[in-house]
């Protein structure tokens, strides 16, 4: 045995006692992704307004909003990502309440102080704002405020009017806003939800005993609540979250500068409403385009139903890996079993999230591990009838077939790193979850079916003498 093959068996030994620590303690986890543990998936599409340009900084401020409000919720492991670059894709592992998750990430949460003066609004009202863009929700019969749209009248140039020497114009009529026939006139924003201390934000009771969200103003602000509070005592100052009234209390008095929102319904709601307020408004609007809650008893069958394919699939190739190469075959099989459980702890250690794809992937590359060794053993099995010894058979056929093996499996890497950039720019998590366990495989393999089957093999054939029997390779 050649000095380079004792070193490679030790390393090989040494990476087996470490494969068996990852895959067999506790002290690493493996990761599994929603498909297999339960969730919510929801990829959000950003919907400029008009005259609005979408920016990459834009974007990006998009995705730290969202991804402040979700940890928020206290979930393990939840992944915000850019998706192309107008979407934003959105896991929620072990999400209970995906409906009020999915409203609270989408919520623009522009919150503004409105000065509406003596005029009253009722809770969901619409409200123009002089900061808020044009509104484009959906009016309801709740709406108060709602009536059907109007088109504009156009109206003819004024025709002047000759009184003596001067040129006298009649005053044209004021134009006719649609919008101000449908949502009101403008109201004036006193203050925004930017000008309130995150600090200070906080879960309280009203003077009823009922959830509100209790704020504190900044200092440059105080002057203008109070100045506005004082003058108009008896009047209203409405509360409005993306052009919807939460609240429009009366002032009693002057302001000092603090107060709570209320929120009309449960704790869960003061605290959607205390994280939209905490993080901060979104920079641009988003849609939600697709949304899949998955259950945590369907992740356990595919967990259980994966495992059954991955048995399945090693004991059919190990039978034929045994019944047709014999002892290469041998070889073949403990060289495939150390590429599954190094396989398994890189993904425990990276960590890599485990999608039911990304298992298919892992399983395919079992497949890519064994055509390498096939190749081999093809070769090993030519030398042999053309008469080689049997060390300098094993040494041709690995080398002549590395050719092969190495241009087929960088064929495949191309091709996963071709649908890992396709994943991330669509939102198909699907998708790069199959490329990165099967790319990951694939380079596993090229040194388990080369370098471990190469060692094993010299191990064998210089401790026990199988010289002159060619048909234990299946030559």
């Amino acid at each position: 045995m050649s000095p380079r093959t004792r070193l490679w068996l030790i390393f090989i030994a040494l990476l087996t006692i470490a494969v068996l620590y990852v895959t067999l303690s506790g002290a690493f986890e493996t990761k599994l992704g929603l498909d297999l543990s339960g969730g919510t998936q929801v990829l959000l599409e950003a919907r400029p307004a008009s005259g609005q340009t979408l920016s990459v900084e834009a974007m990006g401020q998009a995705r730290d909003i969202i991804e402040n409000r979700v940890n928020a919720f206290g979930l393990t492991e939840p992944v915000v990502q850019l998706a192309g670059a107008n979407r934003i894709l959105v896991e929620l592992p072990n999400e209970k309440d995906p409906k009020r998750a999915i409203e609270t990430i989408q919520q623009t949460g522009q919150l503004e102080f409105v000065e509406v003066g003596p005029q009253f609004f009722p809770d969901d009202a619409v409200l123009r704002t002089s900061t808020s863009p044009t509104p484009t929700v959906v009016l309801t019969a709740t709406n108060p405020l709602a009536t059907t749209p109007v088109a504009p009248t156009p109206t003819a140039a004024p025709t002047p009017v000759v009184t003596g020497a001067d040129v006298v114009t009649p005053t044209a009529p004021p134009a006719f806003d649609p919008l101000e026939e449908q949502f009101g006139p403008i109201y004036e924003t006193l203050i925004t939800g930017a000008d309130l201390r995150p600090e200070s934000l906080s879960i309280q009771s009203d003077n009823f005993g009922e959830p509100a969200v209790g704020f504190e103003v900044v200092a440059d602000k105080v002057a203008v609540f109070q100045q506005y509070s004082s003058a108009n005592v008896g009047g209203y100052l409405c509360i409005v979250l993306d052009n919807l009234v939460q609240s429009c209390p009366q002032i009693q008095s002057a302001l000092p500068g603090r107060g709570i929102i209320t929120v009309g319904g449960d704790v869960e709601e003061a605290q959607s409403l205390l994280t939209l307020l905490r993080y901060g408004a979104l920079p641009v609007s988003l849609q939600v385009v697709s949304s899949n809650t998955i259950g945590p008893t369907l992740g356990e069958d595919s967990i259980r139903a994966s495992v059954i394919a991955g048995l399945i699939g090693l004991s059919a190739v190990a039978a034929f890996m045994l019944l047709y190469y014999r002892v290469s075959g041998l070889v073949a099989v403990l060289a495939l079993i150390l590429y599954g459980l190094t396989t398994f702890a890189l993904f425990r250690v990276i960590p890599v999230t485990l999608t039911l794809p990304g298992i298919a992937g892992f399983i395919l590359s079992v497949g890519v591990a064994v055509d390498g060794n096939t190749l081999i053993f093809e070769r090993l099995k030519e030398e042999l009838r053309n008469g080689r010894r049997l060390d300098i058979a094993v040494d041709v056929g690995f080398e002549r077939a590395w050719t092969s093996i190495r241009d087929s499996n960088i064929s495949t890497l191309i091709t996963c790193a071709i649908l890992y950039w396709f994943g991330s720019q669509f939102g198909a998590s699907i998708v790069k979850g199959f490329a990165l366990t099967l790319a990951i495989g694939v380079a596993l393999s090229l040194f388990t079916s080369i370098q471990v089957t190469r060692s094993l093999l010299h191990l064998i054939i210089d401790k026990i003498n199988l010289e002159g029997r060619p048909r234990l390779f299946g030559a």
